[in-house]
């Protein structure tokens, strides 16, 4: 039976499994990592201290992006040693608090490591069609008589994801933007400048993602399949029109600020984007 894996964070208790028996050592949540990553991707790695009433001990939360992987790991891993002296007790996750429903976009870490894993480093390309400033006036706000000048900085860019083997292209716009407390500090400008656009050029490949469903086969096979759900109306747009746009303002900026996970820290942009991705103005 085929199953459907999206690039976002895993929100079904399928996808979840729960270990205890849990023996304090160090590097825990390393052990857990390479014991478990066996049976597939994992998005992430949590142990814990068991509370006071349960006694000593660590229990840990393992979350698959695939719920297939996760019952190969139950199946295997439940009532084994692993990496330490006593077995362990493994199950996936029956219940899910409310707040676990909202879906959330990975980040484009995530999803090129998720993607590199089931199409391979050279199944997948991506490149940058436009990043341009979109800053507007600066505003001056008076407090306590004296005027503070905070300029706004916002970068928008749209991406390109292909995966030729399986003949699926798809877009993303993401906005990025900060404030400058000192606009006349030349280093603060230079410094913010380049994280916002290192966050929109993120949060666009993210965005293009979003588009994109792989569809596991039994066999270990992995279909591409296009999301149309996610679709957008810059999508229909050609490359000049959507730079034009952007130049002239005409976007609704806020409809590109979209939620993700967590803060792109990691996302490098010194000459090239990571995963062969060309700059382009």
């Amino acid at each position: 039976m085929a199953e459907v894996v999206e690039f976002r964070v895993p929100a079904g208790s399928a996808q979840t499994l729960l270990v205890w028996g849990l023996e304090p050592a160090p590097g825990l949540e390393h052990s857990l990592f390479s014991a478990f990553s066996k049976f597939g991707p994992l998005y992430s790695v949590r142990a814990h201290r068991n509370a006071a009433v349960a006694g000593p001990g660590y229990y840990a939360v393992v979350k698959f992006y695939s719920s297939g992987d996760a019952s190969r790991a139950q199946r295997a891993c439940n009532g084994q040693r692993l990496f330490q002296k006593s077995p362990l007790k493994v199950c996936v996750c029956t219940k899910q608090k409310a707040f676990q429903q909202q879906v959330l976009a990975l980040n484009s870490n995530k999803c090129q490591e998720l993607a590199n894993h089931y199409l391979g480093f050279n199944g997948w390309s991506s490149r940058i069609i436009t990043l341009q400033n979109v800053s507007g006036f600066e505003d001056e706000n008076e407090e306590l008589g004296k005027t503070l000048q905070k300029r706004s900085l916002k970068y928008l860019c749209a991406v390109e994801v292909t995966m030729p083997n399986h003949g699926v292209r798809t877009r993303g716009v993401g906005l990025g933007e900060a404030d400058i407390e000192d606009g006349e500090d030349p280093l603060e400008f230079v410094t913010a400048t380049r994280r916002v656009q290192k966050l929109a050029a993120g949060k666009a490949l993210s965005s293009a993602f979003q588009k994109i469903l792989l569809v596991v086969l039994d066999n270990g096979k992995v279909a591409v399949e296009y999301n149309s759900t996610q679709e957008e109306p810059t999508d229909s747009l050609t490359e000049e029109e959507l730079k034009g746009l952007i130049q002239v303002n005409e976007l609704s900026l806020e409809q590109f600020d979209c939620e993700e996970e967590e803060v792109l820290s990691d996302f490098s942009f010194d000459d090239k984007l990571p995963q062969r991705e060309v700059l382009s103005n």
